[in-house]
């Protein structure tokens, strides 16, 4: 194992055996590629820490707008690249599985540029506010801003649950900024306002425009589709319509019209209850036998000449 700083970096070795125990196999290809962008950057640094943390006076005054890449990808010691990549490793796995992956690099883009941003933003109202020039000079570091962000959409999309913040039980939707103040108060050096900044963000993109701007912007783009409605069941037939135009076809409904909005799973559980309740409840029998699953058709009824022939017959051959 390479060293860094002259030491073993303990936290390193914790982190790639937690990721052993995962497997490879089970990590999303966009959460994996993060995992490994921090690892290496951590051990081959760009730059050293203080030409890549971000802060007003380099950010802003300075306009060193490459520090906005580089900023969330290092890290100061090897423990908090280990914290902070568990946190993307379990959250990776979650959202990238309910985003999709094209959308979800789309995301942690985004979301490392304008923490940023919103960072400088809230630090430069700091020294307005206090009238303190030093909250120009604080530079930050790390990937945390990015997963607090992260964390605000995965209790988006997973409402109602319960985490538990040092031994307190607490309601998903305000755990984050339960965590924010916690963290602040254990570990006072970190950055209280580049957590905050990725709370900002993440809101922006659940409950403001961001998610609207992020889809006009990838809107050019095809491969990427809205995380939150079935693509079109037709789309990829397109060009077979625009090829052969002698044939006559009806303008196709889109697919979203046809499930009424339902997952795959909602549509199957859905099927199954109507055909029990069919089956149970609703379906005619004959001859005391239930309906048969799939389909199913009545049986033909005879008219009376042909019934009078048949007991005709059973008659002859007595």
């Amino acid at each position: 194992m390479q060293r860094r700083q002259g030491r073993v970096n303990a936290g390193l070795l914790l982190l790639l055996y937690q990721i052993s125990q995962v497997g490879l196999q089970n990590i999303p290809s966009v959460t994996l590629a993060v995992l490994v962008l921090n690892i290496f950057l951590f051990l081959n640094p760009v730059r050293p820490l203080h030409e890549v943390c971000i802060s007003v006076n380099e950010g802003f005054y300075r306009q060193n707008w490459q520090r906005l890449l580089l900023s969330p990808v290092h890290h100061a010691d090897d423990w908090h690249l280990y914290y902070n990549m568990i946190s993307m490793l379990w959250k990776g796995i979650m959202l990238e599985r309910k985003l999709k992956s094209v959308w979800f690099a789309y995301i942690i883009a985004v979301f490392s540029v304008l923490i940023g941003v919103v960072y400088m933003a809230l630090e430069f109202m700091l020294v307005k506010i206090l009238n303190d020039p030093s909250y120009e000079m604080n530079c930050a570091v790390g990937f945390s801003g990015v997963l607090f962000a992260l964390k605000v959409l995965n209790n988006h999309y997973n409402p109602g649950r319960v985490s538990s913040v040092l031994g307190l039980q607490i309601s998903s939707k305000y755990a984050c900024w339960v965590e924010l103040v916690a963290i602040h108060l254990i570990s006072p050096g970190t950055s209280f306002a580049g957590h905050l900044a990725g709370i900002l963000v993440g809101l922006m993109y659940t409950m403001g425009p961001l998610k609207k701007i992020m889809k006009v912007c990838a809107g050019a783009v095809t491969s990427f589709t809205d995380p939150d409605r079935p693509r079109d069941y037709y789309s990829g037939y397109s060009d077979y319509y625009y090829r052969y135009p002698e044939y006559q076809y009806t303008t196709p409904r889109n697919y979203y019209d046809y499930t009424g909005g339902l997952t795959e799973e909602e549509q199957l559980e859905r099927a199954v209850l109507n055909s029990l309740n069919e089956r149970d409840f609703g379906g005619a029998t004959y001859n005391n036998e239930r309906r048969p699953y799939g389909f199913w058709f009545p049986p033909e009824q005879n008219s009376e000449e042909e019934v009078r022939r048949q007991r005709l017959r059973r008659f002859d051959r007595r």
